[in-house]
C-alpha cells in the first residue's frame, strides 16, 4: 500500500495508482511547456482547464488544477491578464538543466502501458517537429529561389537596356535612308523623319515613341506607345515578357499633333529599375540636383525643367475630384490654368517653376504604396 503514492497522494488500488501517474504524466507536460512565473500564461492554462482542455481522473489532476486556479486568481488581483509577460532573472543553464532533469521523473518510473504512451506522445512530438523544420527549409529554399530568379531577371533587364542606350545614334540597323513616318487624317497627311539617332532602335521596333533620361539617375530607357496601356506593363522593349514592363507613354497621347501633357508610365520595381527611384523626388534636395529632364521622341529632341511633386491615386469614375491622369489637352487658358493649379496645391515643396497656356508638359506616374492605388507624380515643363 505504501508504494501507491504519486505526489503525496496514496491510492488503495494499483487501477488508481496508474490513473494517478497518467494524471502526473499530463501535469509534467504541461509544467513543462508554461512558465509558472509568468502570469499571463499561468493565467491562460487556467483558462483552458476551465473549458476543459485537459482531462484528469484523479485526485491529483484535481490537486493541480487547484494549484493553478489559486495561482492565476493571485495574479489577476496584482492586475495582470492573459497577456501579461514580466522580464524574469536569467537563470543559468546549467542549473536549470539540472532542476528539470531533477523534477522530471524517469520514463522506468512508469509502468510498462504508460510508458507505451508517453513513447507514442514523444514519437508524435518528434514527427511533428521534423515535418515543421522541413516545411520551414522548403519555404526558405522558395523564397530565396524566388529571390534569385527576380534579380536574375531584374540584371538581365539592366543589361538589354544598357544595350539598347549603345544602339543609340548606331547605324547597326540602318536601312542608307532615312525613316519617313506617315500620319494621315481625313484633313491631312503628315510626314516626320525619325531622329537620326533613334534610327536603329525604330527599325528594331516600331512601337518605339521616344527616349527617357535623367543624368546621375538610373532613368535612361526607350518609351513605348501602342494602342491600349496594358501591353507594356509586363513586356520589354523586344516584346518579350517582362515582369519590370517598359515605360510607356499614355495610349491617348500624341506626340505629332502635340498634346498639352505626356504622361509616361512605369512600375515602381523594388531594384530601382524603371521608375523604382522615381519617389526620391520627395526629397526637394534631390529635386534640385535632378531638376532637369531630358524626354526626346523619336522626332524632336526635348528638355524639360521640374515643376510639381505629388502624391496622388486612382479614383473612381464617379469621384469629383482632380485627376491628373486625365489631364491630357487643355482646350481652353482657363482649363489650363485650373489643372495649374490643383497641381500646385498638390505639391510637395514650391520649385517657383510656373507654366502659361500654350507650354507643352511632361508628367511621370509610377505607382506609391503610402496608400491604395497610390500613385508618385512628377510634373515637368518643356524648356528646349
Amino acid at each position: 500500500m505504501a508504494d501507491l503514492i504519486v505526489a503525496g497522494r496514496q491510492f488503495r488500488t494499483k487501477a488508481d495508482y496508474d490513473a494517478a501517474l497518467r494524471d502526473q504524466a499530463k501535469i509534467d507536460a504541461i509544467k513543462a511547456k508554461v512558465n509558472m512565473q509568468q502570469p499571463g500564461e499561468v493565467i491562460s492554462l487556467w483558462t483552458e482547464l476551465s473549458a476543459g482542455e485537459y482531462h484528469f481522473t484523479t485526485l491529483v489532476g484535481e490537486d493541480f488544477e487547484e494549484e493553478i486556479e489559486e495561482l492565476a486568481n493571485k495574479y489577476k488581483k496584482q492586475g495582470y491578464t492573459e497577456d501579461s509577460k514580466v522580464k524574469l532573472p536569467k537563470q543559468n543553464k546549467k542549473s536549470k538543466k539540472t532542476d528539470i532533469k531533477k523534477n522530471t521523473p524517469a520514463l522506468e518510473a512508469y509502468d510498462e502501458q504508460m510508458q507505451k504512451e508517453i513513447k507514442s506522445v514523444l514519437k508524435k512530438n518528434e514527427i511533428r517537429r521534423k515535418i515543421i523544420v522541413i516545411l520551414c527549409s522548403l519555404i526558405a529554399i522558395g523564397c530565396f529561389g524566388y529571390y534569385g530568379v527576380y534579380y536574375y531577371y531584374s540584371d538581365k533587364t539592366q543589361t538589354q537596356y544598357e544595350d539598347l542606350a549603345d544602339l543609340k545614334g548606331s547605324n547597326a540597323l540602318a536601312t542608307g535612308r532615312p525613316n519617313v513616318v506617315i500620319h494621315r487624317t481625313e484633313e491631312e497627311e503628315i510626314e516626320l523623319t525619325v531622329l537620326e539617332e533613334y534610327q536603329t532602335l525604330y527599325n528594331k521596333n516600331k512601337k518605339l515613341i521616344g527616349w527617357l533620361k535623367i543624368d546621375d539617375t538610373n532613368i535612361d530607357y526607350p518609351v513605348m506607345q501602342t494602342s491600349n496601356n496594358e501591353y507594356y506593363l509586363d513586356h520589354n522593349y523586344n516584346q518579350e515578357y517582362d515582369k519590370n514592363g517598359s515605360l510607356f507613354l499614355d495610349a491617348d497621347c500624341d506626340v505629332v499633333h502635340r498634346s498639352t501633357n505626356l504622361i509616361i508610365y512605369g512600375h515602381h520595381m523594388k531594384s530601382g529599375k524603371m521608375f523604382g527611384n522615381l519617389n526620391k523626388y520627395s526629397s526637394e534636395s534631390y529635386y534640385k540636383d535632378h531638376s532637369k529632364i531630358q524626354f526626346d521622341t523619336i522626332y524632336e529632341k526635348g528638355t524639360y525643367e521640374v515643376m510639381y511633386v505629388f502624391r496622388s491615386r486612382i479614383y473612381n469614375e464617379d469621384e469629383v475630384v482632380f485627376k491628373y491622369y486625365q489631364f491630357l489637352n487643355a482646350v481652353s487658358e482657363q482649363e489650363f490654368n485650373s489643372n495649374m493649379q490643383e497641381m500646385k496645391e498638390l505639391s510637395m515643396y514650391d520649385t517657383g517653376v510656373t507654366a502659361s497656356y500654350g507650354d507643352s508638359l511632361l508628367t511621370l506616374s509610377t505607382c506609391d504604396n503610402s496608400e491604395e492605388d497610390g500613385r508618385f507624380v512628377v510634373v515637368a515643363k518643356k524648356i528646349e
